[in-house]
């Protein structure tokens, strides 16, 4: 069997997956906290459908990935259908694929943007096993009426921490999307967060 005969699918449906998938995408960000399907489990793939479909509709050739878990498997499969090619470290990434571990790299390491050109900064792809079983959180801000309560599972301890931290730099920031199986649910860097139980 050819290297390419073993890669695993990409779409089944090119064109409309990835319009759905895309539009996914923009709306998780547009609506904070409001939990999005997102794709078709895609057979002998270590990722989420979610995740899958989002790599799919958001990568190209001029989009660095850093794999938090680097799987050759993996990373070849999303170069073999999108020509992403591999970042060396956070910094360089245009988006990043993360999952549940206490070893991630702090949220100041991604690429921020600039004052100028905020849109250079990093998307951050975080693959987490629930979405509905962790601390509760209030999100507050563009996108969102009145107030959102969110519960994501799986993350590190610091890290609604590192969050509030960063909107110190506002515009500057990284955009987040937490996939869970076939659901995404966005975090722009316009969301103001808070432990409902003080943070």
């Amino acid at each position: 069997m050819s290297y390419t005969n073993s890669i695993s699918l990409g779409f089944a449906d090119p064109v409309h997956d990835a319009q759905r998938a895309f539009r996914g995408a923009l709306d998780a960000l547009a609506r904070p906290g409001r939990r999005l399907t997102v794709g078709q489990p895609v057979k002998g793939l270590a990722l989420g459908p979610a995740m899958a479909h989002l790599l799919l509709a958001l990568t190209d050739d001029d989009t660095p990935v850093w794999w938090q878990q680097p799987d050759a498997r993996t990373a070849g499969w999303l170069r073999f259908h999108t020509g992403a090619p591999l970042a060396e470290n956070p910094a360089e990434a245009a988006f990043a694929v993360l999952g549940v571990t206490t070893a991630w790299p702090p949220q100041y390491m991604f690429a921020p943007g600039s004052m100028t050109s905020p849109e250079g900064s990093a998307t951050l792809l975080v693959e987490v096993p629930s979405l509905d079983d962790g601390p509760a959180l209030e999100w507050r801000g563009p996108g969102i009426r009145d107030m959102q309560t969110v519960q994501i599972a799986g993350l590190p301890e610091n890290f609604w921490t590192q969050w509030q931290a960063s909107q110190a730099s506002f515009p500057q920031g990284v955009d987040i999307i937490f996939t869970c199986a076939d659901a995404a649910l966005g975090l722009p860097r316009t969301t103001r967060v808070r432990r409902l139980k003080g943070i």
